[in-house]
């Protein structure tokens, strides 16, 4: 065999180890064992979960226990849904001390004024509940509405929410719906980013606070459709935390 020869064989098996080692990497991303997206503990130390019906039964105090301090509980969706696990949830993670909050699907297909009154009619007002959550997320890539028409419907919610509740809304987004609806807004609201494959963009207005960091985390304490939970983190320390939300 040639010097040539030989050195082809040892790059091709070197790729051939390095292929193996990317498809492993991917199967371990997909099955939520590995994510590479995870900001520091020591500079995020306030983690929480947001959830729904995927979740199925969800034991509370396991979640807990795995230094959840707060909790995000779908509530409502459109002008007519209402997560059938809503209730319960919202009980028992409550019950198991998280610092819990409600959120809304936000519908591009019916009235804000409704989809308003389905959320006060099924979210109690409690003092010491985090602030209500609009969810605002592209759920179809095709017809979507004008930006003057969802930011006119975001500013009714957001001002019947803040009336109902006292507090000011949070609003969920991702990147590509805060670019297209939000960034020139002028609307007064707390900022929970998804951004699952970089760190949030410091350009953000107004500066993130919650961070949904990862959409395929797993712990232990609850079986349902869904095997991954999403994982966020707060933008401070414990104490900011309490103080900003009044807790």
């Amino acid at each position: 065999m040639t010097k040539a020869a030989r050195k082809f064989k040892r790059s091709l098996a070197a790729w051939g180890v390095l292929g193996l080692v990317c498809i492993l990497l991917v199967l371990l991303v997909i099955q939520g064992t590995l994510w590479f997206n995870m900001p520091s503990k020591r500079r995020y130390p306030v983690r929480g979960v947001d959830v729904s019906h995927y979740q199925g039964k969800i034991d509370w105090p396991r979640i807990a226990e795995q230094d959840m301090r707060f909790a995000f509980i779908k509530a409502t969706e459109g002008s007519s849904l209402v997560d059938d696990c809503f209730a319960e949830n919202w009980e028992q993670a409550r019950a198991a001390g998280l610092y819990t909050g409600a959120y809304h699907f936000f519908s591009f297909d019916s009235a804000a004024e409704t989809q308003a009154d389905l959320f006060c009619a099924t979210v109690p007002v409690e003092a010491d509940a985090m602030p209500p959550v609009i969810d605002l997320e592209f759920y179809r890539s095709d017809n979507l509405p004008a930006v003057e028409t969802v930011q006119k419907n975001l500013r009714i919610l957001v001002n019947r929410l803040q009336t109902q509740y006292g507090k000011q809304p949070i609003i969920y987004t991702t990147n590509a719906c805060w670019e297209t609806y939000l960034q020139d807004m002028d609307l007064d609201y707390t900022l929970w980013i998804r951004s699952i494959f970089t760190p949030p963009s410091s350009s953000l207005t107004p500066a993130w606070t919650f961070w949904q960091y990862n959409p395929r985390g797993k712990l232990d304490g609850y079986v349902g459709d869904e095997t991954f939970i999403d994982l966020n983190a707060y933008r401070g320390t414990w104490e900011e935390f309490q103080m900003e939300f009044g807790i």
